[in-house]
């Protein structure tokens, strides 16, 4: 046997030495994340809770004056609890019950909810509306923020099958100028909508599920 060959196994080892030694750190790393995971989802659902008055289970609200939060994208929601906290937004049950909030509990709750499964909308929406609100949309270019069929993405948020009643305030408060915490975009957007081009668009989005 030749020297090179005999020193073959020795580097076969060391090999599956060095494989291991790099997969366990990995491994017990991956584990240690599906745990925190758990952990966060399980802090988000239990301070829920406290949400769920107004915005149903798993954040399936039934009150077209509340929103629906379930699989609401995360960074939104994170973003429009610390715009309540620190008054960028305002409403007077939802800014109390941020109040409080540490940046924790508003990154356990937001994960929570984006992880939830929406519920479809039963709003009963006129034909007619709904193909006007989708040529006022494909006008207006909303899904270069809000994306193909208005799933949202990052800080940008879902509004596919959000309650009708609820779209419509929210387009005339931006219009109105008494929400602007979205840095001028829907500002811009909704200053030359009239009252009929909301309902039409609430009409579209509201039947999208």
């Amino acid at each position: 046997m030749t020297a090179a060959a005999s020193t073959r196994p020795r580097r076969n080892i060391a090999a599956r030495r060095s494989v291991v030694a790099f997969a366990v750190p990995v491994l017990l790393a991956l584990l240690a994340a599906s745990a925190d995971a758990r952990a966060d989802a399980a802090a988000g659902q239990a301070k829920a809770q406290v949400c769920v008055a107004c915005h149903g289970p798993q954040g399936n609200s039934t009150n077209p004056a509340y929103p629906q939060l379930a699989g609401q994208t995360a960074r939104y929601l994170y973003l429009q609890l610390r715009d309540f906290k620190e008054g960028r937004r305002s409403h007077p049950a939802i800014s109390p019950a941020a109040a409080p909030l540490s940046k924790e509990d508003m990154l356990d709750l937001s994960d929570y909810f984006s992880a939830q499964k929406p519920m479809a909308s039963t709003y009963k929406v006129d034909s007619a509306r709904v193909a006007a609100g989708r040529s006022k949309a494909e006008e207006v270019l909303c899904t270069m923020c809000h994306l193909g069929g208005f799933s949202g993405q990052n800080e940008i948020p879902r509004v596919a099958g959000q309650h009708y009643a609820y779209i419509v305030n929210q387009l005339e408060d931006f219009r109105a100028r008494r929400r602007t915490n979205d840095a001028g975009n829907m500002t811009s957007v909704s200053r030359n909508l009239s009252d009929d081009d909301i309902r039409n668009l609430a009409s579209y989005i509201t039947n999208l599920n």
